[in-house]
């Protein structure tokens, strides 16, 4: 038990960020691709030049920021430079994780994945002109997958307390493969990959009095919310373990 975070309550938590990130999805998922959103010469002003994505999230989060945002371990930015200063009295959170866990954010990698390869498995081709909107859906996509990910470092840290004898060893070696071993429960994998596609057919089923008009038709394919947790949320949140665990004795 890390000051009252247990393996139980993070799982709990993890469980809960299934439903904001398929709803995120299927947020998502009402718009089109609408390809001059990503458009690197889309936004030119004095101030920034690039798309219309990388503007909203980039202004998006030096407003949150402000308003504290940032100041909690469970939130990481996209674009860390020149984050403007909180204007908000802090909030004392509850210090859990070892120091170095604040220099791991692989948001990058997330932002690839998002816009690479999983957005053009959801988002209809197409364009409806709602730029500004669909950058927004964006954000919100991303920060949710962001949260669920970096959530490797509690899950690690909880981990490292319950059994510390178990990982030091390949800590100490540096041995990542070792480490990526201790951490893989395949079956838990397995029931994990079952149960958000079960819950994308319930969250996006169409709605009607008459149950058999819709069969088999949802807002996103169960199959892609599988394949986001089996190809890259559960790959990645294992990777920022592993990565915490390499520095949990500095």
């Amino acid at each position: 038990m890390a000051n009252g975070v247990t393996l139980e309550s993070l799982r709990q938590s993890l469980i809960r960020q299934e439903d904001t990130i398929i709803f995120s999805l299927i947020e998502r998922a009402r718009f089109p691709t609408n390809s001059p959103t990503y458009n690197e010469s889309y936004v030119s002003s004095p101030t920034f030049s690039g798309s219309l994505v990388h503007f909203v999230v980039k202004e998006t989060e030096a407003l949150q920021a402000k308003a504290g945002r940032y100041a909690n371990p469970e939130e990481h930015p996209f674009f860390p430079n020149n984050l403007p200063p909180s204007v908000v009295p802090p909030y004392n959170f509850t210090e859990v994780l070892h120091p170095p866990a604040a220099l791991i954010n692989i948001n990058k990698d997330i932002w690839d994945m998002y816009f690479k390869k999983l957005l053009q498995l959801f988002a209809a081709p197409g364009d409806d002109g709602n730029y500004a909107a669909t950058a927004a859906s964006d954000l919100v996509c991303l920060q949710a997958l962001s949260r669920r990910i970096h959530y490797g470092k509690l899950v690690a840290e909880v981990k490292f307390r319950e059994s510390p004898q178990e990982f030091e060893p390949a800590i100490r070696a540096k041995d990542r493969d070792a480490l990526m071993k201790l951490l893989t429960f395949e079956s838990v994998e397995e029931a994990v990959k079952k149960r958000v596609a079960k819950k994308a057919m319930v969250f996006g089923q169409e709605v009607t009095l008459n149950n058999n008009d819709n069969k088999g038709k949802y807002k996103v394919d169960p199959s892609v919310v599988s394949l986001l947790y089996g190809d890259w949320i559960i790959p990645l949140t294992k990777r920022v373990e592993v990565e915490y665990l390499l520095r949990r004795l500095d």
